[in-house]
C-alpha cells in the first residue's frame, strides 16, 4: 500500500481531470491516515484485543481498496487512500500478537521476519504495479489489493487467535483526537512545506498548529489516569531512545528507493541517468527486498547472541555503508544495485531489532501501543526523509534540453545526507541502555526473561 499508486502518479491528472498537486494526495493521504492511527489502533488492540483490531485494520484498507477500483472522482480517491493507511498499524498489532501467542526462543526470529516484510512487500509492490499498469486498466491494480486485503480478512477470521493479554480501561478519546490533530499539521509541514513553500503563510500557520496542539496533547496525556501513549514509560531512557533511533532509521532508510527511483529514471541526456522505464526501476528495487527476507534469519540470530541493541547499531552502520557506496558510484547500473542492496540489508537488521527492544522494554500489555508509537516515529523520519531529499534536489537543479533536472551532485548530497542520518542512528543505538536479559548470558548467569513482564523496574 506504500508504493501501490506511485506508479500511477505521472497519469492520474489525465485519468481523473485533477491537478497534479491534487493528484499527490493520493500519497499524502495515505501517510497522513497511517500516522494518527497506527498509535490509536495499538492503543485499542492493547484495550481491545489485537485480533480484532487488527481485523478491523485489514478490513478498512480493503473497503478503501474497493472505492479506489469503482471510482475515477479524486476526492473520492483521496478519500479511499485514507482508508487504506489503516494497513499501517498491521505490523505493530502483529508483532504483538507474536509475543502474546509464541514461546521465547521463537519471537526473535517470527519478528525479525514480520519487521521484514514492511520493505519487501514495498519491493515487489512497485513492480508489480507497474506491470498492472502499464498492461492493463489502472483500475485493476485496485482489485487486486482488494483482492489480497480479502485474503488478509479471510486468514485472520481462521488462523489468528485473541490475545489474552489487555489492558483494560477506558479508551482516552481526546488523547486520540488532540494526538490526530497535531499529526496533522506536523506531516502537512514536513510533506507539503517544500511544494507549498517554507516561509508560506499556511505553512507558517501549521507549524504554529502542530506545537500548539502537540504541547496541549503532551500535558493532557500526562494529567491523564489512561492516557492513549504513556510519555512517562516512553521518556524512560531504555524507552525514548529506541524511538529516536527509530525515527533516525526511518530517515535514513527512506532515501534509498525515494531518490534511487529519481535517479535511474533520469535521461541518458543528463549524464548520469538511466532512462530506465517503472517497471525497469521497480527491477532495480526488487533485490533489495528480497534481500531483506533473507537476512532476517541472520538478523534474529544476531539480536538472540549479542543483543537487539548491537543489531540496531549494526545496521544503522551498513545502512551508512549503502550509502557510501552510492556517494563513490551511482552512474553504474551494478553498483546502484549493490548500494541499494546493502541498505536494505541494514534496514533489515535495524528494524528487526526496533520492535524487540521494544518488547523487552515496556509491559506485555502495552505492547500494541508502544510499537505503534514506534512506527509512528519511522513515519515522521520517512516523511522528514521525503522532504529533505527534495530540498536537496530542487537547490541542485540544472538543465537538461530546456528542462529542469536534479544535477549528480544533488543526487549524492542526499545520500550523504541519508548516510549522516544512519549514522546517528548508530550512534544512538550505542547509547540505549545494555538488556539485562542478554548481558545476564554474556556472565553465564541465568536471568529471568523480561519479554513477559517487561524491564525490571518499569
Amino acid at each position: 500500500m506504500q508504493t501501490v499508486v506511485i506508479p500511477l502518479l505521472p497519469d492520474l491528472p489525465r485519468l481523473t481531470g485533477a491537478s497534479p498537486g491534487a493528484v499527490s494526495w493520493t500519497v499524502t493521504a495515505s501517510l497522513l491516515s497511517g500516522a494518527v492511527l497506527t498509535p490509536v489502533l495499538g492503543r485499542a488492540g492493547d484495550m481491545y484485543g489485537k485480533r480484532r483490531v487488527l481485523f478491523l485494520s485489514f478490513a478498512l484498507m480493503t473497503v478503501g481498496s474497493a472505492i479506489c477500483a469503482l471510482t475515477s472522482d479524486i476526492g473520492v480517491l483521496i478519500a479511499a487512500r485514507t482508508l487504506q493507511g489503516a494497513a499501517s498499524s498491521v505490523v505493530p498489532l502483529s508483532i504483538s500478537i507474536l509475543r502474546d501467542e509464541l514461546p521465547p526462543q521463537r519471537r526473535g526470529s517470527a519478528v525479525a521476519l514480520m519487521s521484514a516484510t514492511v520493505g519487501t512487500g514495498a519491493a515487489l509492490g512497485l513492480p508489480a504495479a507497474a506491470l498492472v499498469v502499464q498492461y492493463a486498466n489502472w483500475h485493476v491494480m485496485f482489485w487486486v489489493t482488494t483482492a489480497l486485503g480479502a485474503a488478509g480478512v479471510a486468514l485472520i477470521r481462521w488462523a489468528v487467535p485473541e490475545s489474552p493479554v489487555r489492558r483494560p480501561g477506558r479508551f482516552d478519546v481526546t488523547g486520540a483526537l488532540g494526538l490526530a490533530a497535531g499529526l496533522i499539521c506536523l506531516l502537512l509541514v514536513v510533506s507539503q512545506g517544500g511544494q507549498w513553500g517554507w516561509g508560506s503563510a499556511p505553512v507558517r500557520a501549521l507549524s504554529v498548529g502542530a506545537v500548539v496542539l502537540l504541547g496541549l496533547w503532551w500535558r493532557q496525556q500526562l494529567r491523564t489516569a489512561e492516557p492513549l501513549v504513556d510519555l512517562r514509560l516512553a521518556a524512560r531512557p531504555h524507552v525514548g531512545l529506541i524511538h529516536v533511533a527509530g525515527l533516525l532509521t526511518g530517515f535514513a532508510f527512506y532515501a534509498n528507493s525515494l531518490v534511487t527511483a529519481q535517479l535511474v529514471q533520469a535521461p541518458e541526456a543528463s549524464g548520469y541517468g538511466l532512462g530506465l522505464s517503472i517497471v525497469q526501476t521497480g527491477l532495480v528495487l526488487l533485490p533489495g527486498g528480497i534481500v531483506m527476507l533473507l537476512v532476517s534469519p541472520l538478523a534474529a540470530r544476531i539480536s538472540e547472541a549479542h543483543g537487539p541493541r548491537v543489531t540496531l547499531a549494526l545496521g544503522a552502520a551498513v545502512i551508512a555503508a549503502g550509502y557510501a557506496v552510492r556517494v563513490v558510484d551511482s552512474r553504474d547500473l551494478g553498483m546502484i544495485v549493490v548500494g541499494a542492496a546493502v541498505v536494505a540489508i541494514g534496514t533489515t537488521l535495524a528494524y528487526s531489532a526496533l520492535p524487540v527492544l521494544i518488547l523487552r522494554a515496556v509491559p506485555a500489555d502495552q505492547t500494541a501501543s508502544a510499537n505503534g508509537v514506534n512506527v509512528l516515529m519511522r513515519t515522521i523520519g520517512q516523511a522528514a526523509s521525503s522532504a529533505a531529499v527534495t530540498a536537496v534536489l530542487v537547490h541542485h537543479t540544472g538543465l537538461v534540453g530546456g528542462a529542469p533536472l536534479p544535477t549528480l551532485h544533488g543526487y549524492v548530497l542526499a545520500f550523504g545526507v541519508a548516510g549522516a542520518g544512519a549514522l546517528a542512528a548508530c550512534a544512538v543505538a550505542l547509547t540505549i541502555p545494555g538488556d539485562p536479559e542478554t548481558e545476564g548470558r554474556r556472565a553465564g548467569g541465568r536471568t529471568r526473561p523480561v519479554e513477559d513482564g517487561a524491564m525490571e523496574g518499569a
